[in-house]
């Protein structure tokens, strides 16, 4: 066992040392000469000759609005969109997505804000309320991240790892609460600290014959009708040369996040994981869309023993935005890797049109080897609606596959 699981850490290590490379080369890539803290005034994209939605839907209408006086970084721009999604277990839900844009300084020196809010319900007594910020300050010297959701909806699982075909449903209630600040140590570079609170309320499964730790071959948070609390402490670094994280521009993204959560805090059991994401943009052309993006993102519990609905999971990363082509949950570990490439390219000179395609790839460890021994490809295309031009929000219309899947999503901004 002793050889296993140093095995699996060297694994571990050798996946961390990749992604610390692949920033290492970003940051050299993507450094400015002359030191500002976000990229020149030409990173931000002429907004002038292109069409959005608001405005037809202004022009057609031909509705008048006051322009509001100039208030240099105060505008709000927003973007509202409601959808029907598919539920586990059966059924719909309506979702509306309510996205706000905003600069809170100088556009040449503070990045665009977001703050996104996203309920859903149906007629079963099932709801999802997550409210999600990413405040920069002015100058961008702190940015403040926060997202707080409280949830009661089913979540399918198939136990751990790759291999498996069978599939539960788990109902619960859920309550997170994450709030993180870092502060600016160099141009483009931010550490801090947050916390985290998961509260996971009367775990069971659809039918209480099935017993959930029987199923998932896991002991931690899977008793029938209990509660699971992960309350720590997060450690963050961040590297970030994208003026807008709604629809990002050429440049670089990495992210680690150390968590600990001790009992001393309330949490189930002691447990510690590490999040490492890294993101690049390429961009050939200075007029128009044409973008090629890459994005990958290493997690893991390194070994500890996190409750079963902490462990991570496809579709289960910071933002839920992985694994378009994946259901979601479909593959879960104590360490998972994930890889996705997408192009984005305008289809209009306006910019009110385009597409992307993009292709995926994940694997979770196994839970007797700790090694990733499947690895599952996904693949997809999808259409873009500039829905508001000022924020660069577009409705973005995705189908994606797997091998025994497929769905259509509809969201507001890029995945990535």
């Amino acid at each position: 066992m002793h050889m296993i699981m140093n095995g699996a850490y060297n694994r571990v290590l050798k996946g961390v040392f990749i992604l610390v490379c692949c920033f290492l080369s970003y940051c050299g890539y993507t450094q400015n000469p002359s030191g500002m803290i976000v990229p020149p005034d030409s990173s931000v994209k002429d907004t002038s000759g292109q069409r959005d939605l608001i405005g037809i839907l202004i022009k057609v209408t031909h509705i008048h609005l006051k322009k509001p006086s100039r208030v240099e970084g105060r505008r709000v721009y927003y973007s509202f969109l409601p959808i029907s999604t598919s539920v586990p277990g059966g059924g719909n839900a309506l979702i509306t997505s309510t996205t706000a844009g905003f600069y809170l300084g100088d556009r040449k020196n503070t990045y665009l804000s977001n703050i996104t809010f996203s309920p859903g319900f149906n007629f079963h007594g099932q709801f999802n309320f997550p409210f999600r910020w990413n405040i920069w300050s002015p100058g961008n010297a702190w940015n403040y991240q926060g997202d707080t959701r409280f949830s009661i909806f089913p979540k399918s699982t198939w136990g751990l790892g790759g291999g498996s075909n069978d599939n539960i449903l788990i109902k619960y209630e859920y309550i997170r609460f994450y709030q993180n600040a870092l502060k600016r140590i160099r141009p483009y570079l931010l550490a801090g600290f947050g916390y985290n609170l998961d509260y996971n309320v009367n775990i069971h499964t659809n039918n209480d014959s099935i017993d959930l730790q029987k199923f998932t071959g896991y002991s931690v948070g899977v008793a029938n009708h209990s509660n699971s609390v992960s309350s720590g402490i997060t450690f963050n670094l961040l590297y970030d040369t994208r003026n807008n994280s709604i629809n990002p521009l050429p440049g670089a993204f990495f992210n680690l996040i150390y968590r600990v959560n001790p009992r001393f805090l309330g949490s189930t059991t002691n447990w510690h994981s590490l999040y490492l994401d890294t993101r690049k943009y390429l961009s050939f052309s200075q007029k128009d869309q044409n973008v090629l993006a890459f994005w990958t993102y290493l997690w893991t519990t390194m070994g500890s023993s996190a409750p079963y609905l902490n462990l991570p999971a496809i579709g289960w990363d910071t933002y839920q935005r992985s694994g378009r082509g994946f259901y979601p949950s479909r593959y879960t570990g104590k360490t998972l890797y994930y890889l996705e490439t997408e192009y984005r390219r305008d289809i209009t000179a306006d910019g009110l049109l385009g597409f992307v395609v993009f292709g995926e790839l994940t694997s979770a460890t196994e839970p007797d080897t700790h090694q990733f021994t499947y690895w599952h490809p996904a693949a997809g295309t999808g259409l873009r609606i500039k829905f508001n031009k000022r924020s660069g929000t577009n409705i973005a219309l995705d189908f994606g596959f797997s091998k025994g899947y497929s769905a259509l999503s509809i969201n507001l901004g890029e995945a990535f």
